[in-house]
């Protein structure tokens, strides 16, 4: 367990390097939950983790993922990012905002080469695609699948769920309803 000194000297380092970040980058940051995230332009996210990584040694890209703010085209989409530092055992987010429909943003495998399977699931699963990725293809879903089904606009072709109060209604549209 970290000593309340290791454990201050641990905030103020991370402190240290957010406020760098933001100055060199200038980027916005926020604290949800005690969760430090840095938003950065998606022209500057390849410089971003360089930096991270060689300078600020987070070593590792532990997640990469996206969300999706449809009907809002300005921005739709942020990718996020989560970095770990393991030897100052810190853990830092960003994330980088996409217009439109067509979101495109530049690959992290050059600088984590672990970023090839993030991307090309949210390639497949969101239609982001990833400017110099080595094998940007489907990754879940069949080669010829066409639309990219985590999108919150993609048409959904399923029953309607059962909930309290719409229980009657759906039992009697049910061939063999069970108890």
């Amino acid at each position: 367990m970290m000593s309340d000194t290791a454990n201050t000297n641990s905030q103020r380092n991370l402190a240290e390097t957010i406020d760098h970040l933001v100055a060199r980058f200038i980027a916005k940051h926020e604290v949800y939950r005690g969760d430090h995230v840095l938003e950065v332009s998606p022209d500057q996210i390849i410089d971003f983790c360089k930096v991270l990584r060689d300078e600020e040694n987070f070593e590792m890209l532990i997640d990469e993922t996206a969300v999706d703010f449809w009907p809002q085209e300005k921005p739709r989409f942020h990718v996020v990012y989560q970095f770990r530092s393991i030897s100052r055992n810190e853990i830092l987010s960003a994330r980088a905002p996409l217009d439109g429909n067509e979101p495109e943003i530049a690959s992290l495998t050059s600088v984590y080469p672990n970023a090839d399977w993030y991307e090309r699931e949210l390639w497949d699963l969101m239609g982001i695609r990833f400017g110099g990725h080595p094998d940007l293809r489907r990754i879940l879903m069949p080669h010829d699948w066409v639309g990219h089904p985590l999108r919150k606009d993609y048409p959904l072709g399923y029953e309607e769920p059962q909930f309290t109060f719409n229980y009657e209604r759906i039992q009697a549209k049910k061939l063999n309803p069970k108890e």
